[in-house]
């Protein structure tokens, strides 16, 4: 079976976490150009490697980042977002 830490709930079960996906910046709705925003919306990297996404243990409802290597299928580590995360 394979374990996520929630940093609130400590190690869980997989099956009790939802994907939210990949942390990315959005730019500026207000000043960028349609084709930026279009590759915002429509378009995601799935390229293997380590990547930092929205993670939610649902029965508590927590929200926060993991950092998951994609290629090696690891949870390298989670920790509750702030803004200098």
């Amino acid at each position: 079976m394979k374990i996520m830490t929630c940093p609130v709930n400590g190690p869980r079960a997989i099956s009790e976490f939802a994907y939210g996906g990949e942390i990315r910046t959005m730019p500026d709705p207000a000043t960028c150009s349609d084709d930026a925003w279009a590759d915002y919306i429509f378009n995601r990297n799935g390229s293997p490697g380590v990547k930092r996404e929205w993670w939610c243990h649902t029965p508590s409802n927590t929200w926060f980042v993991a950092e998951r290597d994609t290629a090696r299928d690891v949870i390298l580590r989670t920790w509750l977002y702030t803004e200098e995360s």
